[in-house]
């Protein structure tokens, strides 16, 4: 597994431009793609950050823009936070005081387990494992701090 970096603060850990690196992976099909970009995380009115990810998107030999844009905002205690989707819905609570968080969000039929791990001040992963009746994947994504 590794060693893992605590974080108290993880709005603040965050705050920056990191690269992005990530495999996405059909269990079912066995198809596999790419994505390779950028993550923004910036001031949100003075309470907590804006991600906004952009770049390619590549799927069976086809490239294509892709971007979204999440909200995280200070959570219930000191140093963790609540991730939202664009539009204010709850996606998942996120606490890297300990360097590793697991964190669920059903959708649908589906259930999406995230594990976040630090692996140092400027390297973090993300694992979601997406199961259910209609999707079985493994999305990998590496971060890695501009600048």
């Amino acid at each position: 597994m590794g060693e893992f970096r605590p974080v108290p603060d993880v709005l603040a850990y965050l705050a920056g431009s990191w690269r992005v690196e990530r495999s996405v992976r059909d269990r079912k099909s066995g198809d596999e793609g790419r994505f390779e970009g950028v993550t923004a995380f910036s001031p949100l009115d003075g309470r907590g950050l804006l991600h906004r990810e952009s770049g390619t998107f590549v799927w069976l030999g086809v490239p294509r823009p892709a971007e979204r844009t999440l909200r995280f905002l200070p959570g219930r205690t000191a140093g963790t936070a609540d991730v939202r989707f664009a539009d204010g819905r709850p996606f998942h609570h996120l606490d890297l005081t300990t360097g590793r968080h697991v964190a669920d969000h059903p959708c649908s039929a589906d259930l999406y387990r995230g594990e976040f791990t630090v692996r140092g001040a400027d390297h973090w992963r993300t694992v979601w494992r997406v199961a259910g009746p209609a999707k079985d994947l493994v999305l990998t994504t590496d971060y890695a701090r501009v600048g």
